[in-house]
């Protein structure tokens, strides 16, 4: 093995330095953020569940992003492996940030309130699956779905790091094939759950998709930050070429498409049917002064970075392609208050500092428990099979210039 496979095989002991003030900030800003609890309730809960989706979206996308890379391969998927297995392991903190949002059932959901639905008929026809017991056991469902699939992946990398096992990747694949499958079906229902119920007279079949993109942007988001930073020490300084931030803008490009187009294809469909039911959501978020968040959804979430995304330079300049990371990561925040809050404003487009203080506190507190994970690992699974090719392919790609648009 060369000196530097040796150091890729290392971790990065600056990471340690920043575990602990991520976490007490983040730790600090909640206990902030627990005073509007106790004065806005209702507010506190709305607030919480769009920064708790946002968290959650990134380390499902990271999830869906290494199953997706155990099937596909790439030399992309080896050099943030890392990152996407560390964000994965905050699973289990996830299930017991979900607390809160079970906690605040009556604030969020109409659904939930007994006096509702005795005088609401197509409630009444709901609760079969509208119910809080059978909302709390598909909540327990997904979570031990995502947690063991996690368990696993991660476990079986460690192992494979110990031995170098061939047969381990084959695991891992196979355990991934069925494993994309129960993460599209046990998040497009918990979408269904979390989100669309929050309006429970409308409905959209393609809800759930439009979610699993948003977690995919998100995701791709997150990971470009990170490896920007990880390339700037060693041993990734002498790995990481601009052709990896070429391959992730280039992800990151696809899913901003996917996102805009399942998200057009929705209000195309529904406002061609023109079903009172259905249309009333899109009524409301466009004949209020919250029609002036859908504008800006169509400008900062689609048409900004697609043009961005489109030169070459922004996708090879490691700088330029975190900072556009950075204003993504908080169009999706953007994109999950439009979801979330105008149920809650009747009147029109309203912001509290929760709005702010809850996905910025969540979000450090979050960041503060994957460093803690990052940092327990290698940084590079330097027996993963592919890694020697990937190496290869790194060195080599870092010495020509690319053609690739």
């Amino acid at each position: 093995m060369s000196a530097l496979e040796r150091n890729a095989g290392e971790v990065i002991p600056e990471l340690g330095r920043h575990q602990r003030p991520l976490l007490a900030a983040g730790a600090l800003g909640l206990a902030v953020c627990a005073i509007g609890w106790v004065l806005e309730p209702a507010q506190f809960y709305q607030s919480y569940l769009m920064a708790y989706m946002l968290c959650l979206g990134v380390t499902l996308g990271c999830l869906a992003l290494g199953m997706v890379h155990q099937l596909s391969g790439g030399a992309w998927g080896v050099v943030i492996r890392r990152p996407i297995g560390a964000a994965s392991r905050v699973l289990p903190v996830m299930t017991v940030l979900f607390l809160p949002i079970v906690a605040g059932m009556q604030d969020l959901y109409v659904w939930t309130r007994p006096g509702v639905v005795a005088g609401d008929a197509l409630l009444q026809h709901k609760q079969l699956y509208l119910n809080v017991p059978f909302f709390l056991a598909r909540a327990g469902l997904y979570f031990i779905a995502w947690n063991v699939i996690s368990h696993l992946l991660n476990k079986w990398g460690l192992e494979q790091d110990q031995t170098g096992d061939p047969q381990i990747a084959r695991r891992m694949q196979r355990l991934s094939a069925g494993g994309l499958l129960v993460y599209g079906l046990t998040i497009t229902f918990a979408s269904f759950d979390w989100l669309m119920s929050i309006a429970p007279h409308w409905y959209s079949t393609i809800y759930g998709v439009i979610i699993i993109g948003g977690q995919g942007l998100s995701a791709i988001a997150f990971l470009i930050i990170v490896l920007e930073w990880l390339s700037r020490r060693p041993p990734l300084d002498t790995i990481i070429a601009k052709s990896h931030f070429h391959d992730l803008g280039n992800l990151l490009l696809a899913f901003v498409m996917l996102w805009a187009y399942f998200s057009f294809s929705q209000f195309l469909i529904i406002w061609a049917g023109n079903l009172p039911r259905e249309i009333e959501w899109y009524v409301h978020r466009l004949q209020t002064s919250w029609m002036l968040l859908g504008g800006g959804l169509i400008l900062f979430h689609f048409a900004v970075p697609l043009v961005l995304l489109l030169l070459r330079a922004m996708k090879r300049e490691a700088r330029l392609l975190v900072r556009l990371a950075v204003f993504m990561l908080l169009a999706r925040l953007l994109d999950l208050y439009w979801l979330v809050a105008p149920d809650f404003h009747e009147r029109g487009l309203a912001l509290s500092w929760l709005d702010l203080a809850l996905p910025l506190s969540l979000g450090t507190f979050w960041a503060g428990c994957f460093v803690y994970q990052l940092r327990r690992r290698p940084i590079l699974p330097v027996h993963d099979p592919e890694f020697d090719e990937a190496l290869g392919d790194i060195l080599e790609r870092g010495r020509r210039p690319s053609t690739a648009h």
